[in-house]
């Protein structure tokens, strides 16, 4: 017992130490690395209204495009990856079959979404106020109503229509194209478009804080989801991986206290989105030995924010994550 509080006990103190020593060091070190990257005085600013429509999805400054052109260091993003291209964000929001033909490219801003509707008529017949009507279900906006076209027959035209976000909430944007055709005394036609879902994943970043800082938001913070751990991952630190990368949440637990293998796990997330809310979660998760090697991992996930809608969110962002991990 001797040997146990006055050495053992010792030696794991001053590992702990050392470890939140290391990695106070490794923080400090990031935040000088981000500050020395400061934007000087003469630098251009950009303003996204004022870019043209082609460049909407273009942020970088295009003085310095043309420059690294004409250097010939040009930088292929899209080809390097190929999840950014435009192709993986497009919607189809109506059949192949459907008179009128929709589909959508959703942009996501930092303080709104831009919606590029193109619209398709597929009948031989001319489509007199062909109007886009939009709602929205969440802490969404809509900021002005698209105005009504005229679409001669197999012809197309685009419609954009911007959606104002307020908040870190799952959203969903739900409407249908209502036109009167040509020389048809009927009443006015509609197509029922189908939902468009806004990822929260879009304005949740990683982000860190001292453990007094989480144990004083921990306790500030009223609204809490419990989510039970459903999933065919029998490694312990490979799931709380996946929970990290579904989740876009940082792990404020060293990693050497998650190193090793003792049966169950205990680690605590956190993560920031762009409109200033605060996201805890604390992983309790566990592999019930007397089940055999390859037993799933179980537990409870513990989610906590301010906010009603950022709980619920991120709890079915984890639910949906364990969904594609089981099947």
């Amino acid at each position: 017992m001797n040997d146990i509080f006055n050495k053992e006990c010792r030696q794991s103190l001053s590992h702990m130490l050392s470890a939140k020593l290391e990695e106070e060091k490794l923080s400090q070190k990031k935040e000088s690395e981000k500050r020395n990257v400061t934007v000087q005085p003469d630098d251009p600013t950009s303003f996204m209204q004022l870019t043209a429509k082609n460049e909407m999805n273009c942020k970088e400054d295009q003085f310095q495009l043309s420059l690294l052109a004409a250097m010939g260091n040009t930088q292929r993003k899209e080809a390097a990856d190929p999840l950014a291209s435009k192709l993986n964000k497009v919607t189809q929001l109506t059949g192949f079959s459907d008179p009128v033909y929709a589909e959508a490219y959703v942009h996501v801003n930092q303080y709104d979404i831009v919606l590029d509707v193109l619209v398709v008529n597929q009948t031989s017949d001319t489509l007199q106020n062909c109007t886009l009507e939009l709602a929205t279900l969440g802490d969404l906006k809509l900021v002005e109503k698209p105005s009504p076209l005229t679409l001669a027959p197999h012809d197309f035209a685009n419609i954009k229509a911007n959606v104002k976000v307020a908040s870190t909430e799952n959203g969903i944007i739900f409407g249908n194209i209502v036109y009167d055709v040509s020389g048809a005394a009927s009443d006015r036609n509609c197509v029922v478009l189908s939902d468009i879902h806004i990822d929260i994943m879009d304005y949740i970043q990683p982000a860190t804080c001292t453990d007094a800082e989480f144990r004083q938001m921990w306790a500030e913070f009223e609204w809490e989801n419990k989510v039970t751990v459903n999933t065919n991952m029998i490694d312990l630190n490979d799931y709380l991986q996946h929970i990290l990368k579904s989740t876009n949440m940082k792990c404020l637990t060293p990693e050497k206290a998650l190193s090793g293998y003792c049966g169950f796990m205990a680690a605590n997330l956190y993560a920031h989105s762009i409109f200033g809310e605060d996201a805890l979660a604390n992983v309790s998760i566990e592999k019930p030995i007397h089940q055999g090697p390859d037993a799933a991992v179980t537990g409870h996930i513990r989610i906590r924010a301010k906010s009603q809608g950022m709980a619920l969110s991120l709890g079915d962002k984890i639910n949906l994550s364990q969904k594609k991990t089981s099947i």
